[in-house]
């Protein structure tokens, strides 16, 4: 009686099965211009970023020289990384740091200067959005930074800060430890206003006009309660969008860190995980430790992306 009934069930199981097949087959045949057009872009994504992503995964349980064929270690390098690595484990603090303050503040500033920007019309709008944005796309950003952050007299920090009487004699900006990662912090969230604050500004600007109209006669009284209820709500793909690539980039700091304070920095105090990875990677040509470090990167982003998420789910309610 219960093998008959273990057959039937398993029966149902391979007809559902077959159905829900079936299903996919008609879509993809009633769609199949629209899968067509995707198909580039699948094929790239499958062979650019998930495939590296999956052997990375692989060679993160093996020993890999780049000369020698990966040889299997199992969770070595794992075990390795949080037990006797020391310099991760600083890269992984300031890591956690930078995505904690960077993340959260330039996500809201990203948002704040859009909806701000976003009142002008024309092309006032036009060149507040240049001006906020080019930062984010400037490859002599350093340049400037460097300048600023000069340890000399000549420094801009420095004369400016001599000049009014808080300095006696210029600082070494990006020599001493305590001050790299504040510094760091502050260039990142400078350079942090990029794709999602474009985002939010076209976002801002597909709202529907009416949706405010019927806000007010629901009782929404000041532009506060408007930019929570309404805007935020209608414009969630873009939050999201902006969500993802605001952790990316607090989690994946590192030109900036080896710009300005080198690498390694002074006692690793700008030494963050994808510095570490660099040097792994490009230094010492350990493929498989490195590719364990990835994988840890990987991991702590997807979880990040996740919870954020969640919590975005939540807007406007």
């Amino acid at each position: 009686m219960g093998k008959n009934k273990a057959n039937t069930a398993a029966l149902d199981a391979n007809m559902e099965k077959a159905k829900q097949e079936g299903k996919l087959l008609y879509r993809i045949k009633k769609s199949k211009t629209s899968y067509l057009m995707l198909a580039p872009y699948l094929i790239l994504f499958t062979f650019f970023t998930i495939a590296p992503v999956l052997v990375s995964i692989g060679l993160s349980f093996t020993y890999f020289n780049m000369l020698e064929a990966p040889d299997f270690v199992g969770w070595a390098n794992y075990i390795k990384l949080f037990l006797d690595d020391d310099i991760f484990m600083i890269a992984l603090k300031n890591t956690l740091l930078f995505a904690v303050i960077t993340g959260p503040v330039s996500y809201i500033l990203c948002v704040l200067f859009a909806w701000i920007i976003n009142e002008f019309r024309g092309k006032m709008r036009a060149f507040l959005t240049l001006i906020f944005y080019a930062p984010s796309i400037c490859g002599q950003a350093y340049l400037v930074w460097n300048i600023i952050l000069n340890p000399g007299k000549t420094g801009w920090l420095n004369g400016i800060l001599i000049k009014m009487g808080f300095l006696d004699e210029p600082l070494l900006w990006m020599q001493t430890e305590k001050y790299v990662l504040p510094v760091l912090i502050v260039v990142q969230l400078w350079l942090s206003l990029g794709t999602g604050f474009l985002s939010f500004i076209a976002g801002l600007q597909t709202v529907d006009k009416s949706l405010y109209e019927a806000a007010a006669m629901d009782g929404v009284k000041n532009r506060w309660q408007e930019l929570w209820y309404v805007t935020l709500p209608s414009m969630k793909p873009q939050l999201m969008f902006g969500a993802v690539m605001q952790i990316t980039q607090s989690f994946a700091v590192a030109d900036i860190s080896i710009q300005l304070a080198g690498n390694p920095s002074v006692n690793y105090a700008g030494a963050t995980v994808v510095t570490h990875l660099l040097d792994y990677s490009s230094t010492r040509y350990e493929m498989g430790y490195a590719s364990a470090i990835a994988t840890v990167l990987f991991l702590l982003m997807v979880g990040t992306n996740k919870f954020v998420q969640k919590i975005l789910g939540r807007v406007g309610e």
